[in-house]
């Protein structure tokens, strides 16, 4: 359940309780291993309670992607493509960086492969929707393209997670620019 900020206080506590337990699993256990009844321990909430909020742990899982879908998405909103995608992939893993070990978990384990999709498309569509040059593309050059880019930058930042963050951001971000913007240049190159 998304907060709007009107909600009765002990409400407020539930959603946030039910969130905060849940990203401690995500933290302890791959996905497939949570249960609602170990939420609802942690939580120290009823699955009534929980049910009440969420139909399912996909449901939530749904919801708190697209609440990091969101944060990232106001972070580049006035940035078009492609002619911003260095500051958008910049953008994109000094966010991912500043984000806990439950986002590195979901964004770097194969086990939230399918949920981590939807979060993508939904980036991916919100960000390049604007760009004359791209909604010009047939739509396997648009697939191409995209998956191109999201593996290259993702892969960047699983590699940078998985080496424990031995290298310096920044050249992280510049190397994943030039590998990047290389690609995506020589693309729309006529």
């Amino acid at each position: 359940m998304i907060l709007q900020g009107n909600e009765d206080l002990r409400v407020r506590k539930t959603i946030r309780g039910i969130k905060s337990a849940f990203e401690a699993l995500i933290c302890e256990k791959d996905y497939e291993k949570i249960t609602v009844k170990d939420l609802c321990d942690r939580a120290q909430i009823n699955k009534k309670t929980f049910y009440h909020y969420y139909e399912t742990l996909d449901a939530l899982l749904a919801e708190l992607q697209g609440e990091l879908a969101e944060d990232y998405l106001n972070r580049i909103k006035g940035y078009a493509l492609p002619e911003d995608l260095d500051k958008v992939n910049r953008e994109f893993l000094l966010y991912s960086a500043a984000q806990g070990l439950a986002y590195e978990k979901i964004t770097c384990s194969g086990a939230y492969h399918a949920i981590r999709d939807e979060m993508i498309a939904g980036v991916t569509d919100a960000g390049w929707s604007g760009s004359k040059k791209y909604q010009q593309l047939p739509d396997y050059q648009k697939q191409l393209l995209m998956s191109f880019v999201n593996n290259a930058v993702l892969t960047a930042y699983r590699l940078w997670v998985e080496d424990g963050k031995t290298i310096p951001l920044d050249e992280v971000i510049e190397q994943t620019n030039r590998l990047v913007l290389g690609g995506v240049n020589g693309f729309f190159a006529p």
